[in-house]
């Protein structure tokens, strides 16, 4: 009697988990939706408010809008362009400088550390 070998192992697709995604897998929901708020609100003025030919707008809608709607499908760092801003936002907020002393710089001698730069912590001299 001769057993034939049954494989159990299937291959998975790579766009098995793609289900939250628009036209088979290719764009994310958020993307398009920001990408169709940002091409009506740079769209809108550019067709109703441009004074020029229909050819002439064709152009410039063309050379201001396909690449704005390229990088909105596409997004930033594998997020969407809101998620970029606000973390941009976040970033700018949140910031710290920092300071170090240098090596070999002469400090003054009055100021210290919780001094502002305009007041001097001199001692009085008496004459």
């Amino acid at each position: 009697m001769d057993e034939k070998e049954f494989s159990n192992i299937y291959p998975i697709p790579a766009n098995y988990t793609d289900s939250g995604k628009l036209l088979g897998g290719m764009l994310e929901t958020r993307n398009t939706i920001e990408t169709g708020l940002l091409l009506l609100l740079f769209g809108y003025p550019q067709l109703m408010w441009l004074t020029a030919a229909a050819a002439t707008k064709v152009v410039i809608m063309t050379v201001t809008l396909l690449p704005i709607a390229v990088v909105g499908l596409m997004g930033i760092g594998g997020g969407s362009l809101m998620q970029f801003a606000s973390h941009m936002a976040l970033f700018f907020a949140r910031r710290r400088k920092l300071h170090f002393r240098r090596i070999g710089h002469r400090y003054d001698k009055y100021r210290t550390k919780n001094t502002p730069k305009g007041r001097r912590n001199r001692k009085r001299r008496n004459p």
